[in-house]
Parts: C-alpha cells; sequence; structure tokens
C-alpha cells in the first residue's frame, strides 16, 4: 500500500524546479518537492495537529520571539532549487533574515518542527528528515500525539539527525542551540480531541 500510495502521490513526471512549482495554478491542494519531484501532501491537518501546533507557536513566540523569527505551514522552505518543503512550525534566527524573504524561507532554518499526523509518519521522520539534513538544517523536532512525546533530533558532524532527546508528556523541553526553548511538553497537548 505505500508503494501505491507514494506513486499517487508523485504528481508530475521529470524534474520538478521551484520556478515549475511557483508557476503552478492554485487548486486548492499542497505540495512539496523532494529531490525534484512534486509530492502532493495529506488532506488539511486535523484539529488535534492543529491545536498542537499553534500551541506550540505561542508557546515559542512568548520566550523566543525577540531572537527569533517563528513561522508556521503554510509556507515555503526553499533548501534548493530541487527541495522545497512545509514544516509545520520553523524558527529563524533573527542575524539570519537574509534567508527570510516574500517566496518563503530561502535556506536552512534554524529549527524544523513536524507534527505527526496518521497518513505522515514515514514522510515527515524518513523521507523528509533526509532532505533537512542534506541541507543542514541543526535541529529537527517530531511530535507526536498519539504518544504525548517530542523527539529532538540533532544534526551530526557527518550531517546526519541523532536522537538527542525524547521527551514525555511531563517532560521539559529545551534546547542548548536554541536557549530561549524551555516548556513543560504537556501544555502543547492540552486541547487536544482525540
Amino acid at each position: 500500500m505505500d508503494s501505491k500510495k507514494k506513486e499517487s502521490d508523485r504528481v508530475k513526471e521529470g524534474q520538478v524546479t521551484y520556478e515549475i512549482y511557483a508557476e503552478m495554478p492554485d487548486d486548492g491542494q499542497r505540495y512539496e518537492v523532494i529531490d525534484g519531484v512534486l509530492e502532493m501532501m495529506s488532506p488539511g491537518p486535523s484539529t488535534s495537529h492543529q491545536s498542537i501546533g499553534g500551541e506550540m507557536e505561542y508557546i515559542l513566540k512568548r520566550s523566543c520571539k525577540s531572537d527569533y523569527i517563528i513561522l508556521h505551514a503554510p509556507l515555503d522552505v526553499i533548501l534548493s532549487q530541487t527541495n522545497v518543503l512545509q514544516p509545520d512550525l520553523l524558527m529563524v534566527h533573527r542575524s539570519r533574515t537574509s534567508i527570510v524573504s516574500e517566496r518563503g524561507i530561502e535556506g536552512a532554518p534554524d529549527l524544523v518542527v513536524e507534527i505527526l499526523s496518521p497518513g505522515s509518519r514515514k514522510r515527515d521522520k524518513v523521507v523528509k528528515s533526509k532532505v533537512y539534513a542534506k541541507h543542514g538544517v541543526p535541529e529537527f523536532w517530531v511530535v507526536d500525539a498519539t504518544t504525548k512525546t517530542l523527539e529532538q533530533y540533532r544534526l551530526s558532524d557527518i550531517g546526519q539527525y541523532d536522537l538527542l532527546n525524547l521527551f514525555g508528556s511531563e517532560d521539559f523541553v529545551v534546547s542548548d542551540k536554541l536557549p530561549c526553548v524551555s516548556f513543560q511538553l504537556s501544555d502543547i497537548f492540552q486541547d487536544i480531541w482525540q
């Protein structure tokens, strides 16, 4: 089933660049370009996904807004001409605002966050994480509403992500690379309806 789904998610044959992607007419769907392949994203996020993303953005803005630009999907992160992703949340240090443009984020954010949905688990944890690592995103978080956990990955010297921490619901999320980050994980799950 994964191979059938994967084939149906691939929308356009041949190498797709940012320019081709940007010129596509708006058909109400969301797409990403991964290694030159245009792929359709899952349907709109669930209410729990939206709630988690909103709470996390609010918490991060309260503590990090003076040092970081904090943005949420849908927003293009243009990592290269053939890799354009839309993470759920991202942070860019204000000293690096040169990568923020009207088109989106043109380069590697300091942090990307993916909130898992039933149909996005493999895509977020395997496919997209490899692209983020390849393009030098230093920190990558995966939030799982089902297990109420946050996996914190750090880019290693060899260009791969290492699992640095697995935060449970009652843990405080911190990052030595993002010193403004400090919140209890349970705070982002307070309004989910599962």
